[in-house]
């Protein structure tokens, strides 16, 4: 194919310090931003709604919700395809005529120019349906301000004291 031996062993390392990244790390900080909201809000949770415009999927899954306030915590979305679009403005009309007001948290804006223009699109459907979009900075201090938790000093912290830059 083409691919020198070095060229074959950083393509491994790269591939699997990003399955570590997406897969462990990513749902780390998800998780960790859910006991943030938990420890100030004991009653919130997950909760499932049905679709209420379309058939497929047939229900959705609420990450945190916290009174009407229906939180989608992402630490970050790097999703390109128009497929994903459609279904996040169902699930977005979903949860607002389920009475819940919509809200996302993502804490790392994606690279690529095309997964940028879909969170534009999406920031637009969040407003366009009375609810509120957080990205980067703004999404850090969302969480710190709702929940009373300097998440980001507490993982700045961790890390400092592990070496890792």
């Amino acid at each position: 194919m083409g691919i020198s031996t070095k060229e074959g062993l950083d393509i491994d390392l790269y591939q699997n310090k990003g399955r570590f990244l997406y897969k462990y790390a990513g749902s780390f900080l998800e998780n960790a931003v859910k006991i943030c909201f938990k420890s100030r809000f004991p009653e919130s949770g997950s909760k499932r709604i049905e679709n209420s415009s379309g058939v497929r999927p047939r229900m959705f899954e609420i990450d945190c919700l916290v009174g009407n306030d229906a939180i989608e915590i992402k630490w970050r979305d790097a999703t390109t395809d128009g497929d994903h679009i459609i279904k996040e403005h169902t699930r977005l009309k979903s949860i607002a005529s389920s009475g819940y007001k919509p809200i996302r948290i993502m804490f790392y804006y994606p690279n690529r120019s095309q997964a940028k223009k879909i969170q534009l699109a999406l920031s637009d459907l969040y407003a366009g349906l009375g609810g509120e979009y957080y990205s980067g900075e703004a999404a850090w201090t969302y969480t710190e301000m709702r929940t009373g938790i300097d998440l980001l000093s507490i993982l700045n912290r961790i890390a400092n004291e592990r070496g890792v830059s």
